[in-house]
């Protein structure tokens, strides 16, 4: 058996035409030793991945019967062997030399975004249209408009903060989109696994890992020495490839996860926790969209969440 990589980086998949140009993207621009774990979710790339000693490829589900970002996440974790762990969509541009960027700033508690621009994929090339870099998120009020059942505690981008605090280089971020995040792998075991149970197979990722970060006594920073850029997709759609059923199970999912996420960490319910909720709000304060007596205000607003898998105020304790 080869030696153990610096670095593992995860690739769950699900039907995407630039997964060889991320792979390859990746082990272009590593500096140290990096292994790639693909996770193929029911699907084999058409034409095949290229071999590669450092790519190692697994296949999960059927087709019809995928398993989901999830537990891709959490297979491509199991396997890996590397000092750190890097998760990456499968439609991302690198950096050089991001590896050793990365790491040279990610204590044992901490997980690290790199700065976010936005990919151009069919050229690969980074857009330029004058809007800046994605540097800060923050996680939303989750009933924005009453009875929108696409409210939730989503990320959203945070220009403000990106404005006021352009020279601060590794700085604290309340939350991020998910397509990347870069920690060590001693971490995971206690922030870990992906929970499918109470999210589903897609959804609040980094709702997921940043709020046990945060909550857990860690630290979501993001890191701007380095950067990735993610697909806009702008014409494309998302390309599951997908059958009706498993749009309509897709749709259960999400909402699983949107009103799951809302109940667990508003209401305190991760055991492993040494912050309740309020403290995160009160740390970022003030938080955008968040009303000043929301405390009192989610349990009134909660009244109009008629959720397709729960019921009317589900979440009330």
């Amino acid at each position: 058996m080869k030696d153990a990589p610096n670095l593992s980086v995860i690739i769950p998949s699900r039907v995407d035409e630039f997964l060889q140009k991320t792979i390859d993207d990746l082990l272009a621009k590593a500096e140290k030793t990096i292994e790639i774990i693909v996770v193929l979710d029911g699907y084999w790339p058409n034409p095949p991945l290229r071999q590669d000693p450092n790519v190692i490829v697994v296949h999960q589900g059927t087709i019809f019967d995928n398993l989901g970002m999830r537990d891709g996440i959490n297979t491509g974790i199991s396997l890996a062997r590397g000092k750190y762990i890097m998760k990456i969509d499968e439609h991302c541009m690198v950096n050089e030399g991001f590896d050793v960027k990365l790491a040279a700033d990610c204590e044992e508690n901490w997980v690290v975004i790199p700065r976010r621009y936005r990919l151009d994929a069919e050229n690969w090339k980074l857009i330029e249209d004058g809007r800046p870099p994605i540097d800060y998120m923050f996680l939303d009020y989750p009933y924005k408009t009453k009875g929108d059942v696409s409210d939730g505690l989503h990320g959203n981008e945070w220009r403000d903060w990106y404005l006021k605090r352009k020279d601060i280089l590794i700085d604290d971020t309340m939350s991020w989109q998910g397509s990347c995040w870069f920690l060590h792998r001693s971490y995971w075991k206690k922030i870990g696994p992906m929970d499918v149970d109470l999210y589903g197979t897609f959804t609040h990722e980094a709702q997921e890992i940043g709020n046990k970060v945060w909550l857990g006594g860690g630290r979501l920073v993001v890191n701007k020495k380095t950067w990735y850029a993610h697909f806009h997709k702008g014409s494309h759609g998302k390309g599951y490839g997908f059958s009706t059923e498993q749009y309509k199970r897709f749709s259960r999912e999400k909402e699983k996860g949107r009103v799951g996420c809302i109940d667990y960490w508003i209401n305190n319910r991760w055991p492993q926790r040494l912050h309740d909720f309020e403290w995160l709000i009160k740390k970022f304060w003030p938080v955008p969209n968040w009303p000043e007596n929301w405390k009192e205000q989610i349990k009134i607003d909660a009244q109009y969440d008629f959720s397709k898998v729960g019921k009317k105020g589900f979440w009330l304790s």
